[in-house]
């Protein structure tokens, strides 16, 4: 199956230059692009794409603030002219950092990346934790040995994931996509970057703004789901 993948960046050359290096690459299909940063953010958040290609200045919003109102971010490549912004774009978890003018070699090495990466998460979603087992956490100087079904919350921290459960709260060094990979799909819920919640732990789910879903936490965490994720919050629980 293609990976699908979505171009960002306010110079149309750039975008029609980009989408003739990727044309190559037979396993990867381009499902859209976009110089203007709102029309990306709208498309992205509709396409959930696997892979985004990014430029960082552009007007309006940079790219860092572009990946801060996605609901979901996969995987990112920049693509940019400058170079002072590279230990910022892997803080973020960026899988590469290319410079214009694009490298065919630095591309391929890019993207090679990315499908070991993809591969990885792939293998990953085969091997699921059921709730009744246990995940070992090593929070400095202290040690965890979790139940799954007691984990209420995990919330996305840089590099780390905070782990709420019972009362204890340690940071796990993960990211949030790797959990939503590991974790019972059935009884987890991804509400937007920040956050996924235990459904068993629900308190109240009560309307918010413009048919949103306001979901508040037995622990008294109250979590916001977009028009996105609150249509498939419904669909998934009957609400």
């Amino acid at each position: 199956m293609k990976k699908r993948v979505y171009l960002v960046d306010d110079e149309l050359l750039a975008l029609e230059e980009l989408k003739v290096l990727l044309q190559p690459f037979e396993d990867l299909e381009i499902i859209g692009f976009s110089d203007r940063v709102e029309q990306a953010i709208e498309d992205c958040n509709s396409l959930r794409p696997d892979l985004i290609f990014l430029d960082i200045n552009m007007p309006g919003k940079d790219g860092f603030e572009f990946l801060e109102n996605l609901e979901e971010v996969r995987a990112v490549i920049f693509v940019t002219a400058y170079d002072q912004f590279a230990i910022k774009a892997f803080e973020v978890n960026a899988l590469d950092y290319l410079l214009k003018p694009l490298n065919p070699k630095r591309l391929a090495e890019a993207i090679q990346r990315f499908r070991s990466k993809s591969q990885t998460n792939e293998n990953l979603a085969e091997e699921r934790l059921s709730a009744e087992k246990k995940i070992f956490i090593k929070d400095g100087e202290k040690c965890h040995f979790v139940p799954v079904s007691k984990i209420y919350l995990l919330e996305s921290v840089g590099n780390y994931v905070r782990v709420f459960y019972e009362n204890q709260q340690p940071l796990l060094h993960k990211s949030l996509t790797y959990l939503e990979q590991k974790l019972p799909e059935d009884l987890f819920f991804r509400a937007n970057r920040q956050y996924m919640f235990n459904l068993d732990f629900i308190s109240q789910i009560e309307p918010y703004f413009n048919s949103t879903l306001l979901i508040v936490m037995k622990s008294g965490h109250k979590i916001d789901l977009s028009q996105r994720q609150s249509a498939k919050f419904r669909e998934i629980t009957g609400v």
